[in-house]
């Protein structure tokens, strides 16, 4: 049986998958269903939740483990690797696999200014166009490409085509998911 948690003061989530904004009371039981990439996904009486990393601290004992990639390790320099690297500690909070080996990613633009700073412009889309959670994924993707050393500006795109389908995730992303 999963573990349950308590919330220890009022904090904001988001409902999965229709990205609707709400708060959970302190009091709360919880109980994480995927905690990839820093965000923590949980069950609770109105069903799936995200709870964004910054409000982890208020899960009665859970502690996170290190985020690894990129944006966490902090890279001394800038490079398109850090970029991808940085991308690949986003999740789509249903799907335990990062928005690059489920092919979410359709294209990455990098811009050097006069001053050596980077503008990158990258556009993803989603496994469903219906789906809510997209501006708290793609939002995630941006601040994660901001962090990075040299980023003067990070935008992310939406995006519908090509449609995506199974057949673009990864080999990596396939055998996570146990269909390869």
């Amino acid at each position: 049986m999963t573990q349950s948690h308590t919330l220890s003061r009022d904090i904001p989530a988001t409902i999965i998958p229709t990205g609707t904004p709400v708060t959970l009371a302190a009091g709360t039981v919880v109980y994480i269903t995927q905690t990839l990439g820093g965000n923590v996904t949980v069950r609770t009486d109105l069903g799936l939740l995200r709870i964004a990393r910054e409000n982890t601290d208020a899960i009665s004992g859970y502690a996170p483990a290190p985020v690894s990639g990129a944006s966490a390790d902090a890279p001394a320099e800038f490079s398109e690797q850090a970029v991808w690297d940085a991308l690949k500690t986003c999740f789509d909070p249903e799907i335990p696999v990062n928005i690059v080996d489920l092919g979410l990613v359709y294209d990455l633009a990098i811009e050097r200014g006069a001053t050596g700073a980077a503008a990158i412009e990258v556009k993803m889309t989603l496994t469903a166009p219906g789906c809510g959670m997209g501006p708290v994924i793609a939002e995630d993707a941006r601040q994660k490409i901001a962090a990075l050393p040299s980023v003067e500006q990070a935008t992310v795109h939406i995006v519908w085509d090509p449609q995506w389908t199974p057949q673009m995730i990864s080999p990596a992303g396939r055998k996570i998911l146990g269909i390869e």
